[in-house]
């Protein structure tokens, strides 16, 4: 007991010689360095008995851990603490390819739904649908499971399967479902012309990754070649991703000098400006529609805000889903990380997105259904401990629902930039080959 005791005050002496190391750090952001050192040393008291009087010997790795998890928990629902597996997942996610099933998966009241299969993936072909809530990772309950945990747990090798089990609508039991797992390719841009004869084009972005901007100037290339003089960029269920992506999204439609987006936070750094620096790729005379919903978040919120204040493209569907807040990552010692809020975000006219969302120019809603207000959505506004946002108040919607057969949001942008092209005077003609 003498040795346990011991080595539980030798662990609390260590905490105090890092936590002494910090001591500039603490002394710039609380104020009140006595109140801060007599909390933490609560939690050197907390460590030290866990370790010496637990009724089972614990990793001190997961108490750390577990204990910088808590803490972040009682930030916001985008701070959130990465264990290194976590931190790698991430990483991966971002390039756009990895192994695994095919969804887009969020936590909605505590539950793990399906956003929405990858059309042509594996979960796809297993009829996995939007949605779907699981309930069991391979047996195992995925209640209280984190994002995080519930993409490591479905991510894995090519070839291994995985079972989940769901829940649905019209299902009297859960239902098993086993998937094997392949290398997914997220293309985040993907293009067609919805109306050739009315030389429309279609533009879809999925998510903002490292290679956006190029795909999207590749497909704008291609399109311009096949006559469009009209265009519909998509960015509907895109949940946002890199930041700096948004901007250069925004740059090759916007003149340059114009500002995007500007962020304000507690630091200097945070204290950011962003404009456009490039001639628009695509010419201010070609008419452009922005679609979006309550799935477009974050940096597809950065995208529609800009232009939309500076009148560059008219945004029609449902309100979005008001993600204004920017997170940095910051990793540590061992190969974690920390996601943490740092910032909001603004449009050029000085609009907080938090909470609020953007509001389209024109709403439309998905379908008839979703104007009856039959599915639910998930904002913003509806997660635990979220931002508020004092300066608006708050209205609600209803957005698209993944996988609907008819398109009216779609359908009312292609018809809108017919009209417009008509009235101008722009010919509708088949276009010659």
């Amino acid at each position: 007991m003498k040795k346990g005791w011991k080595k539980g005050l030798f662990l609390v002496c260590l905490l105090v010689l890092v936590l002494g190391s910090i001591t500039p750090l603490l002394r710039g952001d609380t104020g009140d360095e006595g109140t801060t050192y007599k909390e933490l040393k609560v939690f050197g008291e907390a460590l030290h008995y866990i370790r010496s009087s637990y009724v089972k010997p614990v990793d001190s790795k997961k108490l750390v851990y577990g204990a910088v998890k808590g803490m972040v928990g009682e930030l916001d629902p985008h701070s959130i603490f990465l264990t290194p597996d976590m931190f790698k997942e991430m990483q991966v996610e971002t390039k756009g390819e990895f192994g695994g099933l095919g969804i887009e998966i969020t936590i909605r009241d505590n539950k793990l739904t399906v956003v929405s299969p990858i059309e042509g993936t594996p979960a796809y072909k297993a009829g996995v649908e939007a949605g779907d809530v699981i309930v069991a990772i391979d047996g195992k309950s995925t209640e209280g499971i984190t994002l995080m945990e519930a993409v490591k747990k479905l991510r894995g090798p090519k070839g291994t399967k995985v079972t989940i089990t769901i829940m649905r609508e019209g299902l009297k039991k859960p239902l098993d479902i086993t998937i094997t797992r392949a290398i997914i390719k997220v293309k985040s841009v993907r293009y067609r012309m919805e109306d050739p004869k009315g030389k429309v084009g279609y533009i879809r972005i999925r998510a903002f990754q490292e290679r956006t901007d190029r795909d999207l100037e590749k497909a704008l290339e291609d399109l311009e070649a096949q006559g469009m003089k009209a265009l519909v960029l998509d960015l509907r269920n895109n949940p946002g991703g890199l930041l700096n992506q948004a901007v250069r999204v925004s740059d090759i439609f916007l003149p340059q000098g114009r500002l995007i987006v500007y962020t304000k936070g507690r630091t200097r750094e945070d204290q950011m400006r962003f404009e456009s620096q490039e001639v628009p790729l695509l010419p201010p005379s070609v008419p452009m529609v922005v679609l979006v919903n309550a799935g477009s978040a974050s940096a597809s919120e950065i995208v529609s805000g800009a232009l939309q204040d500076w009148h560059r493209a008219i945004i029609i569907g449902d309100r979005t889903f008001g993600k204004g807040s920017v997170q940095t990552i910051f990793p540590l010692s061992d190969g974690s990380a920390l996601k943490l809020t740092t910032a909001e975000y603004y449009t050029p006219k000085g609009r907080s997105i938090q909470e609020e969302g953007i509001i389209p120019d024109v709403e439309i809603p998905s379908n008839l259904q979703m104007a009856k207000g039959k599915h639910p959505v998930v904002r913003e506004e509806f997660l635990k401990r979220h931002l508020r946002n004092v300066a608006k108040p708050q209205t609600q919607g209803e957005g698209m629902k993944a996988g609907e057969k008819e398109d009216l949001q779609l359908r009312y942008a292609v018809e809108f930039l017919k009209g417009w092209m008509l009235m101008r005077g722009d010919t509708l003609g088949q276009r010659a080959n």
